[in-house]
């Protein structure tokens, strides 16, 4: 008998939630045969077989949460392969040991220099707050490792005292309610809300881009874009009004390291352009969208939201950008104020056009004609960029939608 567990999910993941159970007790099942099928970060992954054999015993269900290293199901082994090695704990007896120093434990150094330890655990302990010299390395010279710092977190955790829980309102004494439980996807989603709104200074700029001219040479080439297989929408033209401006105001395609303080200046072009779906927003990334045709941005961004809405896309298509859009054109509203994508430093909110009546000068003669106006909101990173920056920014993003041409739409 061995059981089947959950294996590493990728940088960073360590837990998911089971949205579905494909094999039943009793069932036979392959090596590399999917089991379960697991919601993890913003994808859902199969979870394969590591062995052959009968199921026996299945230890999870639809809307548990699993984490790196549980039971999933247990097998009767067929084929005569090898049970895997059990998992251990990730801290070793001897870290425990080390790491569970006196409350006075102080690191001495004859020679001045900070307790031995690796470049990543110095970042680490810097970034949760830890003094390393308070901590007794389990490793020869006293050098401290990883699980000697996870050691110590544990131990600070279980130390501390307890938060008294919010007071629990039980809002049916109004009326009648329906609880339903916020997913893995929903969750991630609100952490990384917060995380950006609370560690981001946000400002938001607004504009409007008269987008007459562009939607008639859309409507021109959509025939032509069909029958190559691709929809021509207005988002690929944002896109590529976006880059344009990126490639002109560079500080709105960077990051900011802080830890060091350093501003980091991105040489490519990778869009996140957000997707509805049933689950919640995902934002699946176009590559090197400098590089690309009308016609191919507008295929691959069509292809990648249908992967997306049937939750197929993968973490790699989901990480890398260095800027974000956010186009809710198609459901309604004008102006809003979208959340900076972070480690990015700005993102582009797109509401839907509207015709308005616009003066306009021929000749020398003002006359009032109706115009599509596109409402934008530009969100950024006011450490990065000051108001001028996005005024200015988003005004090169109007003008280069305000002046696409027959040539720039060609297939």
């Amino acid at each position: 008998m061995i059981d089947i567990r959950v294996p590493h999910l990728g940088e960073g993941a360590d837990s998911g939630s089971v949205v579905s159970v494909a094999v039943k007790e009793g069932d036979r099942v392959s090596r590399d045969q999917t089991i379960i099928e697991l919601e993890n970060e913003k994808a859902v992954a199969p979870i394969p077989s590591s062995h052959s054999g009968v199921v026996k015993k299945i230890h999870v269900k639809v809307g548990d949460k699993v984490s790196v290293g549980q039971a999933i199901l247990s097998l009767e082994e067929s084929g005569g392969e090898a049970a895997s090695p059990q998992p251990v704990s990730a801290v070793p007896p001897s870290a425990e040991k080390a790491a569970q120093a006196p409350d006075d434990y102080v690191y001495q150094s004859a020679s001045g220099f900070p307790p031995p330890a690796s470049p990543t655990v110095r970042k680490l302990a810097r970034d949760l707050g830890i003094d390393l010299t308070k901590i007794k390395g389990s490793e020869a010279g006293g050098r401290i490792v990883l699980s000697d710092l996870k050691a110590t977190v544990r131990r600070l955790q279980e130390s501390s005292p307890k938060k008294s829980p919010a007071e629990k309102i039980d809002f049916s004494k109004w009326g009648k309610v329906t609880v339903k439980p916020s997913s893995s996807l929903r969750q991630k989603i609100g952490q990384r809300m917060i995380e950006s709104w609370t560690t981001v200074p946000h400002v938001t700029q607004f504009d409007e881009a008269d987008i007459t001219t562009l939607m008639a040479l859309r409507k021109k080439n959509a025939a032509a874009f069909e029958k190559k297989g691709a929809r021509l929408t207005l988002t690929p033209f944002v896109m590529k009004a976006v880059v344009a401006a990126l490639k002109k105001y560079p500080a709105a395609n960077s990051s900011l390291d802080e830890d060091t303080q350093e501003i980091v200046f991105k040489e490519y072009y990778h869009l996140g352009v957000a997707v509805d779906t049933e689950s919640g927003l995902l934002v699946p990334v176009v590559k090197e969208v400098d590089k690309k045709s009308l016609w191919q941005i507008a295929k691959e961004l069509e292809d990648l939201a249908e992967k997306t809405r049937q939750r197929k896309i993968s973490l790699d298509d989901l990480k890398g950008g260095s800027f974000t859009i956010s186009n809710l054109g198609g459901i309604g509203g004008a102006h809003f104020t979208p959340i900076v994508n972070k480690p990015e430093v700005a993102i582009l909110g797109v509401g839907r056009g509207v015709l308005k009546p616009m003066v306009t000068q021929s000749n020398g003669k003002e006359k009032i004609k109706g115009r599509l106006m596109l409402p934008l909101a530009l969100s950024y990173d006011h450490r990065v960029l000051d108001g001028a920056d996005g005024a200015r920014f988003i005004r090169e993003v109007v003008q280069n939608l305000e002046n696409f041409k027959e040539k720039d739409v060609k297939i």
